[in-house]
């Protein structure tokens, strides 16, 4: 049994916590990215495309933050096995 499954077997509402960290840790990096100067690298900063572009690297680092945390979430569920 994986650390996935057996995790899900624990915590039952584990897909809807998975999907609420994902949504979290998405609008929070949207929420970060706020600060981040895009006009002194984009051409057109307030263009469609440089919304989008910003949509797309909070969505990216939204997902890279909430698969950290998750996983952690598995590995230290995996680790009380051991002890």
């Amino acid at each position: 049994m994986s650390n996935m499954e057996e995790l899900t077997t624990v915590v039952p509402q584990m897909p809807l916590i998975n999907i609420v960290v994902y949504l979290a840790a998405v609008g929070l990096s949207w929420w970060a990215l706020q600060q981040f100067r895009f006009d002194v690298l984009l051409k057109q900063p307030r263009s469609p495309a440089a919304k989008m572009l910003q949509v797309f690297m909070s969505i990216g680092l939204g997902y890279l933050v909430a698969s950290f945390f998750l996983k952690y979430l598995e590995w230290s569920v995996g680790l009380n096995g051991i002890f």
